[in-house]
């Protein structure tokens, strides 16, 4: 990785991580969501893009391009990407430029997953609609005549 940039400034660094105070791992659990077992499982799996640095008593310091990228990194998870894949991105990002077309073809195969997702809770919330509207429509006439009744014989 050159010049501290994790992918960009798009992808984790604001450039103005140099001169920050370093973060706790409390501190950085708390910006993220992530617990602190997390972010020694995330660090201990190769997710993160950069070594995280650790202070004379051993403490780790993470700096603001690193809540940035497990920012990126939590979303990602969140929208059912595999870790598989997250530790491939994680990688292909630590190695620097060049492998741009790669990081793409993995990022767009992950979105047209999540689309594929939308799509299916799109359609199971028009069948839970549809439902709602039914119960609705015989609770406002005062007659439940007509729904399930698995004890109607």
């Amino acid at each position: 990785m050159s010049s501290g940039s994790t992918d960009e400034s798009s992808d984790g660094n604001s450039g103005s991580a140099a001169s920050a105070q370093p973060l706790s791992i409390g501190e950085v659990a708390a910006r993220t969501g992530l617990s602190v077992h997390a972010l020694r499982f995330y660090e201990r799996e190769g997710l993160l893009v950069g070594p995280v640095r650790r202070s004379s008593g051993g403490r780790r310091q993470y700096a603001a391009f690193d809540v940035e990228w497990l920012l990126i990194c939590v979303k990602l998870r969140e929208s059912g990407m595999p870790l598989a894949d997250l530790k491939r991105f994680a990688a292909l990002v630590r190695q620097g430029p060049g492998n741009e077309a790669e990081r793409l073809r993995l990022l767009d195969a992950h979105r047209l997953r999540v689309d594929a997702q939308i799509r299916a809770l799109e359609e199971c919330r028009s069948v839970i609609t549809w439902k709602v509207g039914v119960y609705a429509e015989h609770l406002a006439r005062g007659a439940a005549g007509g729904l399930w009744d698995p004890t109607a014989t």
